[in-house]
């Protein structure tokens, strides 16, 4: 970012461009998406025709190339009129993170190329019992001659039976806690993999979530992407990038709940004028506007310092993904008491990004969970 504070021109055109893409081709269909709760297929071809589904995938696997900062804004501007079809960019990249740190160039060049190509991506780390405490984890890698057997279950998986690709944390020795697990991919065709039935969810409805299961899944050595006992370093860096991607999720999310309410301010009327000259509603959006911009700033910084590997990425991701999402939640919950009685039903969508708003409080780690990482981080620079 160079001058400070000011979005070099190419990215100011990747936002007109996603924007653009946005309106005409996933806002048409996010009510829709979210009425019946259904897959939003429009989207997925549109992004994967634009090279945007995945756009983080290096050029030479055949993707964009788009750096942090590049995601950040693909995924902003998409949740700005869909939060669901924001999901495809974010799990696509959630999913491949761990493979593009831990594995070798042939293993990038088998699973990233595909991914190019439209096969998704997804990132099964947490379980019923292993939410937040990542570490208590029970699913189970066994080796067995040169390659490894997976028993055991994922739950809350974005995208679950969608993607052809898993990125599959496991234990390969309980005895050793977090030391004992190690990272595999899985693809969605091999024998024992199965899905639960989608969970029926507050928000995000268009992008399905459900357990994986894993029955006696037997795989080769080829598909460990870190090393033995390796897996959990690896989970945590791949967050540290990754939760930047749900601020910008959040951010999106606010902006277009922003933008609902600001227009409908300016053109209902109450006791003859427009409610937006009223002051205690000038003073809602004021604050709307000011904590968006305020979340955005430290958004963008985090994936700046996400692209260049900075020491205190982690606290700045934990920050980011903290702050957008709680700003997501007080701008949208203020965006339907703007528009009132309407701001409750369906007809306008602030009452859809409010339910999704609040989904991002609390996955890819509670924000309780990242003030906890924020205070372990605080002095790192």
């Amino acid at each position: 970012m160079d001058p400070l504070f000011s979005l070099p021109e190419e990215y100011v055109a990747l936002r007109e461009s996603v924007r653009a893409l946005a309106d005409k081709k996933i806002q048409p269909f996010a009510h829709d998406v979210d009425a019946n709760a259904r897959f939003p297929q429009e989207a997925l071809d549109a992004l994967q025709a634009a090279g945007l589904a995945a756009p983080h995938v290096p050029v030479e696997f055949g993707g964009e190339g788009a750096d942090s900062l590049g995601v950040v804004i693909v995924i902003e501007e998409v949740a700005r009129v869909c939060a669901s079809s924001s999901l495809i960019p974010a799990v696509n990249k959630l999913g491949s993170v761990p493979l593009m740190l831990g594995g070798n160039d042939s293993q990038k060049e088998r699973w990233l190329t595909q991914l190019a190509k439209g096969k998704g991506f997804s990132y099964c780390l947490s379980e019923s019992e292993a939410g937040s405490d990542a570490a208590a984890m029970k699913t189970r890698a066994v080796k067995k001659g040169d390659g490894w057997v997976l028993n055991g279950s994922k739950k809350w998986i974005s995208h679950a039976g969608v993607s052809e690709f898993y990125t599959v944390l496991a234990s390969t020795d309980p005895e050793k806690g977090a030391k004992g697990i190690t990272a595999f991919v899985v693809e969605k065709s091999d024998p024992g993999v199965s899905f639960g039935a989608p969970e029926k969810k507050m928000g995000f409805k268009g992008s399905p979530t459900r357990e994986v299961y894993f029955d006696n899944v037997e795989i080769g050595d080829d598909r460990r992407i870190s090393e033995i006992g390796g897996g959990f370093g690896l989970a945590m860096k791949t967050l540290d990038h990754t939760r930047i991607t749900i601020a910008a999720q959040a951010l999106g999310i606010a902006q277009g709940a922003f933008e609902v309410a600001t227009k409908y301010a300016k053109e209902r009327r109450q006791f003859g004028k427009p409610i937006f000259d009223f002051q205690a509603v000038q003073f809602m959006l004021a604050d709307m506007a000011m904590e968006i911009e305020a979340a955005r700033q430290l958004t963008y910084a985090a994936a700046v310092k996400s692209e260049r590997g900075e020491r205190d990425l982690t606290f700045f991701s934990a920050a980011s993904k903290c702050f957008a999402t709680d700003v997501a939640m007080k701008v949208t919950t203020d965006a339907v008491q703007v528009l009132g009685g309407y701001g409750y039903v369906n007809d306008y969508p602030v009452e859809r990004m409010m339910r999704d708003a609040k989904l991002t409080q609390i996955y890819e780690g509670t924000n309780q969970i990242q003030r906890l990482v924020m205070a372990r981080n605080l002095g790192v620079n």
